[in-house]
């Protein structure tokens, strides 16, 4: 467990934003998920013959980048190469990609092209497992259970696959924002990442790597056993989770998640400092499952409303004390935001230590003004029907209609 920073004072301030993770490769004709080679079982002819289908004509690059930023997403992260070795750019180093496809064009060439004409960063993920290269194996790590050769593995060989395929990844595409490794390695060699930094010296490197990076990654939901001080993470974070419950690559028939579970998750880790990814895996033919497209729409309508809150904020270390509701605290620019990631209980706040009698008090959920007032409570009448203390009390709240996560923005 990482050593937890002692003092507020010292508590970083993070550039955070919120992204857009994309799940894509051949694995999508399957319509179970993106291990599906792995988790089915299947032949290795079987599954590697479905390159010879992967035709996404409806592939539109503009149209991603759109969504994304019609939903204040600042950037995209896109799965280049994931676990079944299949690479989704023009690569001289194995024949095992998009161009020797009836589609035959380089897709992230063209997602590139329309972030950087759209002013979207860009980054990208790359999985360490391998189970199409012939010296992949790496018996020390996870999700190697597909490996071409494990009886003889050449992990020297494949390293050195790896610094050259990082190399047309970080020369050929233009600026990237941040390198995303996938499953650790349980091999050291720095080098892999001293040669991403020389390529792009401003490049951000998570931790998933062949040596530490700059990011911690928790996946799905963040480990309560991170280091954090007053509810902050004390180290850049990145968490990611996708809009369907089993799977990060497109399913036939997924299980949504719903508004509230989503908005509450980016709430609570981006409140902390913490930058997100949230996934979509487009469909076979290129295309963005019009489910999926309008959760990113409704995520997108609720973060343009927050999102100033989050972005850039710092903790605001206070010892508010507020009844029967789960919150963060956060201060931008003079303002308390209080997160209310798990909604409300009620249809008013009630802030029993605050710093002062507010200016304004209003909902960004809707913009608008709630009315609030310094009082006593009557559940806190002391027996003799004197106050206990004077609550900072909000209401007006309309909790019932919002099937989100609530900010509370306090002008004091």
């Amino acid at each position: 467990m990482e050593e937890k920073i002692a003092t507020p004072e010292a508590l970083p301030v993070f550039d955070n934003k919120l992204g857009l993770f994309v799940h894509w490769g051949i694995y999508a004709l399957t319509g179970v998920q993106e291990q599906a080679f792995a988790r089915l079982d299947l032949p290795r002819e079987e599954y590697e013959a479905l390159a010879t289908r992967f035709n996404p004509v409806h592939f539109d690059p503009d149209d991603i980048v759109l969504l994304a930023k019609k939903a204040g997403m600042k950037y995209i992260c896109f799965t280049t190469k994931h676990h079944d070795g299949f690479c989704m750019w023009d690569t001289k180093y194995t024949d095992y990609n998009i161009m020797n496809t009836p589609y035959g064009k380089d897709v992230l060439k063209q997602l590139a092209d329309a972030c950087h004409r759209h002013g979207m960063l860009l980054s990208l993920y790359y999985s360490n497992p391998d189970w199409h290269h012939p010296k992949g194996y790496n018996p020390a790590s996870t999700h190697q259970w597909k490996a071409v050769n494990q009886n003889q593995p050449d992990t020297v060989a494949y390293r050195q696959y790896i610094k050259d395929q990082i190399t047309e990844l970080l020369t050929d595409y233009g600026d990237i924002y941040t390198l995303f490794w996938d499953i650790p390695p349980k091999l050291e060699d720095p080098s892999i990442n001293e040669l991403a930094r020389r390529l792009q010296p401003g490049i951000l490197i998570n931790d998933r790597g062949f040596s530490a990076g700059d990011v911690s990654t928790p996946e799905r939901e963040y480990k309560s056993n991170a280091a954090m001080c007053h509810n902050r993470f004390v180290r850049m974070t990145e968490a990611c989770n996708a809009v369907g419950e089993q799977s990060w690559g497109w399913r036939q028939g997924e299980d949504y998640h719903t508004l509230r579970y989503l908005t509450a998750s980016i709430d609570r880790i981006m409140a902390m400092g913490g930058s997100y990814l949230l996934n979509i895996g487009p469909m076979a033919d290129g295309a963005i499952d019009p489910d999926q497209r309008k959760i990113i729409e409704r995520v997108g309508e609720w973060y343009r409303r927050v999102e100033g809150c989050l972005e850039g904020s710092e903790p605001d270390t206070f010892d508010y004390q507020v009844k029967a509701n789960t919150f963060l605290a956060t201060k931008k620019n003079g303002k308390t935001y209080l997160h209310f990631p798990e909604g409300l209980v009620s249809s008013a706040v009630n802030v029993k230590f605050y710093p002062g009698t507010p200016r304004r008090v209003r909902l960004l959920n809707t913009g608008a003004e709630l009315p609030f007032a310094v009082t006593p409570l009557p559940e806190y009448f002391a027996a003799n029907g004197i106050a206990e203390r004077k609550y900072l009390h909000i209401g007006g709240i309309p909790a019932d209609d919002l099937g989100e996560a609530v900010v509370l923005e306090i002008e004091w």
